[in-house]
């Protein structure tokens, strides 16, 4: 064995015990952070975002058209974010799924003038690395990172330093326009995540119709657009990458599906 090729196992064993020292360091004041904070943070905000929702579509469903009230059962939303900084192999890429979420579609008898989505979510109730939802995407998501890892991921990913799920506990999106035919549609969609809005364009595939409906598209979100920092320790040498996926199938609470 070479100089170099023994130097650099020997930097590598180096990199993984400071990782397997010092991050949890960081995971417990996170936790520490997260405990000092109210429970039940925005319980109440919950009922009346999905009070307010319920409102406008009960009067949407009035007029001329039809309201799909989505079911998470039959849905799927993903988010997967990726590992970046100097030693990327020493972390994971991570997606996190919403079991859980308000969202209605309105779709007009002529017309998109007046169509309408929107969609929310509590960050609280995301379930982070499920087995299920790894499965079968390849090497760049394996091995399933350990009940502890995920937990830390939790800590870090919602805590004071990234996304406050305390303070900003809701994602949500709601549509600004609707431009299209089915079963191809572009939607300007406003993204609102840690108190911020953003406005982006979204192409958006709907099968079903006109009895059900089920909605697939995905889009990609920069956190630094939405004045998140992208977690970071060591200096770098450990980071999550600014962009983030997210992918979603939205079907209808009667979809045969």
């Amino acid at each position: 064995m070479t100089a170099a090729r023994i130097e650099h196992l020997i930097l590598k064993i180096t990199f993984k015990l400071l990782f397997c020292i010092i991050v949890p360091v960081f995971a417990q004041d996170g936790l520490n952070t997260a405990s000092a904070s109210e429970p039940g943070s925005g319980a109440d905000e919950n009922s009346i975002n999905q009070n307010d929702l319920l409102a406008v579509y009960s009067k949407l469903e009035k007029s001329d058209g039809r309201v799909f009230t989505l079911s998470p059962k039959l849905s799927s939303i993903r988010i997967y974010a990726f590992r970046g900084g100097a030693a990327p192999g020493l972390g994971h890429n991570h997606v996190l799924t919403s079991p859980n979420f308000t969202g209605f579609i309105y779709l007009p008898d002529k017309g998109l003038s007046n169509a309408r989505f929107d969609l929310e979510f509590r960050l609280d109730q995301l379930e982070i690395d499920n087995p299920d939802a790894r499965a079968n995407l390849g090497e760049a998501f394996e091995p399933t990172p350990t009940l502890d890892a995920i937990k830390r991921t939790r800590d870090h990913m919602l805590g004071e330093d990234n996304l406050q799920e305390n303070q900003f506990p809701f994602v949500r999106i709601h549509s600004v326009h609707v431009a299209g035919e089915a079963p191809k549609f572009a939607v300007e969609v406003q993204v609102e995540l840690h108190g911020q809005q953003q406005k982006m364009s979204i192409p958006i595939s709907v099968e079903g119709l006109p009895n059900h409906i089920t909605a697939t598209g995905a889009f990609v979100i920069r956190q630094s657009d939405f004045g998140i920092k992208p977690y970071s320790v060591l200096g770098g040498f450990l980071a999550v990458q600014n962009e983030v996926v997210i992918e979603f199938s939205l079907s209808d609470t009667y979809s045969p599906l």
